[in-house]
């Protein structure tokens, strides 16, 4: 058995007991790497001389005994920057652009033992439910390699599935971490809004990113995320609030939870497989005596639109730095700045982008202002509400974390709109700002995973993972995707 295929707690506490070292650890990770990679194309870069040598220095020099993650590798969505690397957002509009600073998150990972060791990838600037929007290629699907891993984040996901990856780190703006985990049987989280440093992700909207981790098991999660957590003054968006040990919280007497099923949102639609599996997690918490009662979300309906108009406000102000001028892509021919900024624009932004920087432009156009964002944010206030509402009778929610099974490659990139329903039961998350993971909850009998989702209040991360570490006991998942 490979080192890789341990968790990253299980390394851990391999590694702090001397049974291996973070070297021996970097050398198997490099060899699965290599095995791997080729086939699902999970990796924008890997830095594997960067791994072995640190691996190395650490391992002689002892260094890694008394830190969080040991010595070991963790690896990073490809819009989270790292000093004197690549960030390239799956983009070519950011060819050549090499970060002159570290993300937040980055300088917790590594205060805490962690080595960075490659970068994921992604949807472009994480517009995408599939990880096809790449101008680096499709990620495939670890389970079945003619299917997609999911997105934004499908390479993060794709690698800690494969087993190339011990951990990784997402950013989540309407499902992106969740989705992705779940099409690939791992643990997905998005922490409450603010309660990761935004500073060092490459903004997608503002009002909706987060930072969360990618991981083996719920155990995992709490370690990362007890890591990545915490006030930033760099970041305006960052919370001020008590940091709890979230690897402490899993070990703490678990009082019985009250599980929300809000069936009015899950009306909007589900593979008959999700919908038969999501049934078989009720009745299996109903059978340990866990309370399972209705929970109502009357506006989540209304979730996509809304979400779409509001990020797609935000992705076009955001988007706007990207002008040829400072870094990046440059057109090579151009006779005025105007035609410098339109070309440079049209050759390095891919459809996708461009679809929503289009759509973001016109909502916030003079005259529609108020007839579509204004409306959008009013009925982001009543999402919030109907949130607020059910957690006065449940302490989580849970929902499938998406509608179906991993679809095929090429299956949906056609039609837009049937890509952006991939996100129905993530999205509503993103707009109350709310912590929520995914956790593996069955295969179908194509061997296609498919995740359950629980949702919890602002801030409580704590009963999120309480509830997700019992849920994944139930469930009895064990990964097995076959590359």
């Amino acid at each position: 058995m490979g080192l890789n295929q341990f968790g990253l707690s299980e390394l851990v506490a391999m590694v702090k007991k001397g049974e291996v070292s973070p070297l021996d650890v970097a050398n198997d990770l490099f060899s699965a790497v290599d095995a791997v990679e080729p086939k699902i194309r999970a990796y924008i870069e890997f830095y594997a001389e960067d791994l072995l040598d640190e691996a190395k220095r650490l391992t002689n020099s002892g260094e890694y005994k008394s830190t969080r993650f040991a010595g070991l590798p963790i690896v990073l969505k490809d819009n989270i920057t790292v000093k004197g690397k690549r960030t390239t957002c799956g983009s070519r509009i950011l060819a050549g652009y090499v970060s002159p600073y570290d993300a937040t998150v980055v300088g917790h990972l590594k205060r805490d033992g962690a080595i960075i060791a490659g970068k994921t990838n992604l949807d472009e600037f994480g517009m995408g439910s599939s990880t096809e929007n790449s101008a680096f290629g499709a990620t495939r699907n670890p389970w079945n390699l003619d299917c997609v891993p999911g997105g934004s984040s499908g390479g993060s996901a794709a690698a800690v599935a494969a087993q190339t990856a011990l951990a990784a780190l997402g950013s989540d703006t309407g499902g992106s971490i969740r989705q992705p985990a779940g099409f690939c049987g791992v643990v997905g989280m998005k922490p409450t809004y603010g309660r990761v440093s935004r500073y060092g992700l490459v903004a997608f909207a503002s009002s909706l990113d987060q930072i969360g981790p990618i991981t083996r098991s719920v155990r995992d999660c709490a370690l990362v995320l007890s890591s990545i957590c915490g006030r930033d003054p760099r970041d305006a968006t960052s919370l001020q609030s008590p940091l709890p040990e979230f690897e402490g919280a899993l070990e703490k007497r678990r009082e019985k939870l009250t599980i929300g099923v809000p069936w009015d949102l899950l009306d909007l639609g589900m593979d008959p497989l999700v919908e038969a599996n999501f049934k078989t997690v009720i009745d299996a918490l109903e059978r340990c005596n866990v309370s399972v009662v209705d929970a109502t979300l009357p506006n989540s309906k209304h979730a996509i639109a809304c979400y779409y108009t509001i990020a797609n406000a935000e992705a076009s102000s955001n988007l706007a730095r990207y002008d040829g001028v400072r870094y990046g892509h440059r057109t090579g021919t151009y006779d005025d700045l105007f035609t410098m900024y339109t070309r440079t624009r049209d050759e390095g932004f891919g459809e996708e982008v461009k679809r929503r920087i289009l759509l973001g432009t016109y909502v916030l156009s003079a005259g529609y202002y108020d007839a579509y964002y204004a409306k959008a944010q009013r009925v982001r206030s009543l999402v919030i509400a109907d949130f607020n509402a059910s957690f006065d009778r449940c302490d989580l929610i849970m929902v499938p974390t998406s509608p179906s099974p991993a679809f095929r490659l090429g299956e949906k990139t056609d039609d837009p709109l049937l890509m952006y329903l991939s996100d129905v039961f993530t999205i509503p998350v993103n707009l109350a700002g709310l912590p929520a993971i995914s956790i593996p909850s069955g295969v179908t009998d194509q061997r296609l995973p498919m995740g359950v989702q629980l949702i919890g209040r602002p801030l409580d991360e704590e009963t999120v993972l309480r509830g997700a570490a019992d849920l994944e006991k139930m469930i009895g998942f064990h990964g097995g995707a076959v590359v």
